[in-house]
């Protein structure tokens, strides 16, 4: 029998598993020859960007050449690796987000020259590892997945926080961000123990199956002259099953930034290099976002009156802290002089007007009323809307990053008050800034736009189960016009405000590798904000398929 399981196991894994698995092998291949330059020392000869760069566009076209193939073959889609992981055109398309956001954040450190040469194998290998387990996170199917691909892509970042050498600020913040992951992962792994203990499994098909029975039995099949009996397993059911949600919610929520998990944030993105903040910012967002997509989409796959009532509850009290979020992220970003934690704090801002699409999503199955397609399709263009405000996001806040760090290179400071000017010394830089910030704030013509116009109509959609997610729009609608001030702020110091004359004069050449990095990146908001069939067709059938 063990025989038996053992071959069918390594037959699985050596075949289907293993090239399902390709990006992470590339990633891993890159990480096996980082490590063994810096052992051979023939990373003297080869630069090490050299090496990552390779890997990252290696693995990128694995997960290009894989969603292709799913879309052409829909049969390939399915478990693998024992059930533990899932290849479906969800997973597959954060896949490629994650892959190509990789190859731009590794672009942007040779341009920008952190890390050194000296410690950029060191540097490299985290970052690839934190994107490996962030592969993890978006084609999890056990709950045993969400621990270990937070945990893989966190550790990593812990560091990556405190990399740069001699930065008080930045070993306080790596500090900070470890001890309180820490923390927050020991309550979400309490909370998934409680889940899989409930219901005897870990896999996500099974949870929908089991919950199903579980309240289907103890509360709505009871025998007569049982009542007070079901009332006990009723009550204790939800009972264990909220504290279940909200402890693995929490987990979420330390890696989203949500109030009142938010607190590293900006102290962590204030320390650590702006390239660094960049990547934390939108690929550990993403990560988890689809992961936490996945995971809700398994607990509405279970359907009776009591779970139905659960869903309108914890759908309220996940748009109760979206807007929250959104809110103390956008006020407290005013006061901020420096552009990272401004950064920092529009980042947390932002993950609430993304976490109010996962708010709607739960309140549209605490309905329960409509045929199941009518519900299918609603849901999926919220999941349509999240993922392509993830794909604009992934452009506009790299790019805003990506080019504070370059006019950190040119006048040595991450000051807004030293940005006086700059927009006649560095004119491309200032326009890609502006191009950014207009989008982060979601005006038209600029894909943020269509991806703040998405999430809204989702809660306009649900506002019709329940009246809580029109006030959740309105709430999302007025902090869109708070955020408009302090994103105005940074522009007009830069081109209102007038050029110190004893400041550091900036000579950026538009004709240059860094100019050119700079229209890569901002181009694609403006082409998001004008042709949105691409990337919303392909997020729509991403989408349908977490609802067949």
């Amino acid at each position: 029998m063990f025989q038996s399981l053992l071959s069918s196991l390594l037959e699985e894994t050596s075949q289907r598993s293993l090239w399902l698995a390709a990006p992470e092998l590339a990633l891993t291949a890159g990480i096996v020859l980082l490590l063994l330059g810096r052992l051979l020392s023939f990373d003297r000869v080869i630069p090490p960007h050299w090496l990552a760069l390779l890997s990252a566009m290696t693995a990128f076209g694995f997960s290009l050449f894989l969603f292709n193939e799913l879309n052409r073959h829909s049969d390939l889609a399915g478990p693998f690796f024992s059930g533990l992981m899932v290849f479906d055109q969800f997973g597959a398309l954060v896949r490629v987000f994650l892959l190509l956001f990789l190859v731009f954040v590794l672009a942007l450190t040779v341009l920008s020259g952190i890390p050194d040469r000296e410690d950029a194998p060191d540097f490299y290998t985290l970052l690839m590892g934190a994107v490996i387990g962030m592969l993890l996170m978006c084609s999890g199917n056990h709950l045993l997945m969400i621990f270990l691909g937070i945990e893989m892509a966190s550790v990593p970042s812990y560091a990556m926080a405190g990399f740069l050498k001699g930065k008080k600020k930045g070993s306080e913040a790596a500090l900070k961000f470890a001890v309180f992951g820490a923390g927050a992962a020991g309550v979400m792994l309490y909370g998934i123990s409680l889940l899989a203990g409930m219901l005897g499994t870990g896999s996500f098909p099974e949870i929908a199956v089991r919950l199903t029975e579980v309240f289907g039995q103890t509360v709505e099949a009871s025998p007569e002259g049982n009542g007070a009996a079901a009332l006990l397993l009723r009550s204790s059911a939800i009972r264990t099953l909220l504290l279940a949600a909200l402890m693995i919610f929490v987990g979420f929520a330390f890696k989203l930034s949500l109030v009142p998990f938010h607190f590293w944030t900006p102290d962590a993105f204030e320390g650590a290099a702006a390239e660094v903040g960049g990547f934390l910012s939108v690929a550990s967002k993403a990560a988890a976002f689809a992961l936490l997509t996945r995971f809700v989409v398994t607990l509405l796959s279970a359907s009776s009156a009591t779970l139905n009532e659960i869903y309108l509850v914890l759908g309220i009290g996940v748009g109760v802290i979206a807007a929250v979020t959104a809110t103390f992220g956008n006020l407290a970003a005013y006061s901020q002089t420096n552009m990272k934690r401004l950064l920092a704090y529009s980042t947390i801002a932002h993950a609430g007007y993304m976490l109010m699409a996962i708010a709607a999503l739960m309140v549209l199955h605490a309905g329960g009323t409509e045929a199941t397609s009518s519900l299918g399709e609603r849901s999926a263009r919220t999941v349509e809307g999240l993922l392509y405000y993830l794909a604009v996001y992934l452009f506009m806040n790299l790019g805003a990053f990506a080019i504070t760090a370059l006019i950190r290179n040119e006048i040595f400071s991450e000051e807004i008050e030293d940005y006086r000017g700059l927009g006649y010394q560095a004119p491309l830089l200032c326009a890609g800034m502006g191009a950014c910030l207009f989008s982060l704030v979601g005006l038209p013509p600029l894909g943020g736009f269509i991806g703040k116009l998405m999430i809204f109509a989702s809660l306009y959609d649900a506002g019709h189960v329940h009246w809580s997610m029109w006030a959740l729009l309105g709430i999302g609608g007025l902090n869109t016009v708070l955020s408009l001030f302090y994103y105005l702020n940074v522009l007009k110091t830069m081109y209102l405000s007038e050029r110190p004359v004893t400041a550091r004069v900036a000579t950026f050449p538009a004709m240059s590798s860094a100019g050119f990095y700079v229209l890569l990146v901002t181009l694609p908001i403006l082409y998001l904000g004008i042709d949105v069939r691409m990337v919303s067709n392909a997020a729509r059938r991403a989408a349908e398929v977490l609802f067949h």
